[in-house]
């Protein structure tokens, strides 16, 4: 009787086993397919976005943790108090606790010319709709002057964000003079100095350079490195210290982004203002198309994604003005005419009297006494864009044409580098982490 009853247990046990090992064989299987499809998914919308699903949480908005990755410049202490400023949350929470939906972050990137700053944010005080939006002020370098006219401001959320590695601040070594760097047109050779030439034989001026690397800088940085716009799914207006903006800018934009998908699918962007710095518009019943303008332009992150790849191309053009360089490499490597979608009326005007690196300062600002006489009509107080207009193309746009190389000033090597750096800094795995 024990040897009958001992038989059937065995192969009982012997079955068991045999599901049991059936059972993880199978669980292992489904497991990996499941484990393939998800990267495969991953890897289509990595390969969509171009970084990486983890890294925005790893990188944990900290670019310190990834200067050794990137080789971004070492840090002097201004440019390391700067960089912890940029973490700092936006003022005037507690008068504007939330913003609107479907908000259009609005940008504005400033230089060193305190009077100027002064007309726009008393321009954009004015602007309707603006107290539901969040206002960045993007700084190249720290100027006491700029940075209180900014901390005044009361109309809306305001954060500030200063380029860390602006040539402003770092007097002692590149990105700003080196005590070895070559000037002017000398020979490296025979003055044992550094740096490579542009085009035409001149060396890096700092202060020129300036300008490419801080809008480079701040576009990165709005797009891919800041937890207020990060998550941000819609527009960005980005204008400039010399900006005069009207009343109904922010209305117009609203009503311009919405219609562009359907008025102008194959258009990248909306502007405020025409691509003729010296034009206030047509003033007809219509829609305008044309070439990106460099005043109040507007696009979304599907746009920036395109910019973004063009890394190579932007930080190698042999132009010290990001502007030119969008005009001339970055834009048509896009592989057709670049659009933008305005109104028939300006909604922003350039006021400046002269260039970035002139009137810098209270005593030498470029605009008359401290004024500028811009007209405000009725008009430019409301929105003035009519839903039903039709769009009006102008094909033969104005512009560089094929073969242009650049009025240079970014002939240096360590330009080229710190450039592609900004590029990567917010894509790149951070390993302190």
């Amino acid at each position: 009787m024990g040897t009958y009853y001992k038989k059937p247990r065995i192969r009982d046990s012997a079955v068991r086993r045999f599901l049991f090992v059936v059972s993880i064989t199978l669980a292992g299987v489904f497991l990996l397919c499941f484990l393939v499809g998800m990267n495969s998914s991953s890897s289509e919308l990595m390969q969509e976005n171009e970084v990486e699903i983890d890294s925005i949480s790893e990188v944990n908005f900290n670019i310190t943790g990834l200067v050794g990755s990137v080789k971004l410049p070492k840090h002097n202490y201004l440019s390391k108090m700067l960089e912890g400023k940029n973490q700092l949350a936006p003022r005037n929470m507690d008068l504007y606790p939330s913003l609107a939906k479907d908000r259009i972050v609005i940008v504005l990137y400033v230089h060193n010319r305190p009077q100027y700053l002064k007309l726009v944010v008393d321009s954009l005080s004015r602007v309707s709709g603006i107290n539901e939006t969040l206002l960045i002020v993007s700084h190249d370098g720290y100027f006491d002057a700029m940075n209180k006219i900014v901390e005044g401001i009361r109309f809306c959320q305001v954060k500030q964000v200063f380029a860390p590695f602006s040539p402003h601040i770092f007097p002692d070594g590149f990105p700003g003079v080196s005590p070895n760097d070559c000037k002017e047109k000398d020979d490296p050779v025979e003055k044992n100095c550094e740096g490579s030439t542009d085009q035409y034989g001149n060396h890096r001026s700092p202060k020129i350079v300036s300008l490419k690397h801080h809008w480079w800088w701040m576009m990165n940085t709005v797009w891919d490195g800041l937890k207020e716009t990060i998550g941000h799914s819609g527009d960005v207006l980005f204008i400039e210290e010399d900006h005069f903006i009207f009343p109904n800018a922010y209305q117009n934009l609203k009503i311009l982004t919405e219609l562009k998908p359907t008025k102008c699918p194959d258009c990248y962007a909306v502007n405020l203002a025409p691509s003729n710095v010296k034009s206030r518009g047509e003033g007809w019943n219509s829609l305008i198309a044309e070439r990106m303008g460099n005043i109040g332009y507007t696009f979304n992150r599907t746009v920036w994604r395109k910019i973004h790849r063009k890394a190579k191309e932007f930080c190698f053009f042999d132009d010290y003005n990001w502007d030119i360089t969008m005009w001339s490499t970055v834009y048509p490597s896009f592989g057709g005419s670049v659009y933008s979608m305005r109104g028939p009326r300006a909604s922003a005007v350039h006021f400046g009297k002269c260039g970035l690196h002139q009137g810098q300062g209270e005593n030498a600002a470029c605009v008359d006494n401290g004024v500028v006489n811009i007209d405000t009509e009725e008009i430019d107080k409301v929105a003035n864009i009519k839903p039903e207009w039709g769009v009006h193309v102008f094909s033969n746009q104005e512009g560089y044409q094929a073969g242009f190389r650049g009025w240079g000033g970014w002939g240096d090597k360590r330009d080229h580098q710190l450039c592609l750096d900004f590029a990567k800094m917010y894509h790149v795995r951070n390993k302190a982490s």
